[in-house]
């Protein structure tokens, strides 16, 4: 076999491999939400989020930033569901180590859901007020 048959055998598409990583992605959202109190309170606030902006008529723009930080909360929310269960795999033990990586990826999504809510609060407390003059 010579180096472009190669390279055409690397460019190809395995679908059933495709499918399969998809499959594993969807299982994956599956056992976090069956396990993760938090993950599904996250989502609860999301789709708060999400049914008051269209309420409160986000621009486009307030959209789109509300979009990106709630994916990002919810990805950093599964990442810290990923940590904490490789940290289990390797010890179930107390270890101060395995104890810091957990506490440390905890942290880290929390820092960022307060990041986002601030980011949510600046651009939506404007909205509501409008919304309570228009109201009274």
């Amino acid at each position: 076999m010579n180096a472009k048959s190669k390279e055409k055998n690397n460019i190809k598409l395995d679908k059933k491999r495709l499918i399969n990583s998809f499959k594993y992605a969807f299982k994956g959202i599956v056992s976090a939400y069956k396990d993760e109190q938090n993950l599904r309170i996250h989502t609860v606030v999301a789709i708060l989020v999400l049914l008051f902006g269209f309420i409160l008529k986000l621009s486009k723009l307030e959209f789109i930033i509300c979009v990106i930080l709630i994916g990002l909360v919810l990805m950093a929310e599964f990442f810290n569901t990923a940590i904490e269960n490789a940290v289990d795999l390797v010890t179930l033990e107390k270890n101060p180590y395995a104890k810091i990586a957990k506490d440390t990826a905890a942290a880290g999504v929390l820092v960022f859901a307060m990041i986002s809510a601030i980011v949510g609060l600046i651009i939506f407390i404007p909205k509501i007020i409008l919304f309570i003059g228009e109201l009274l």
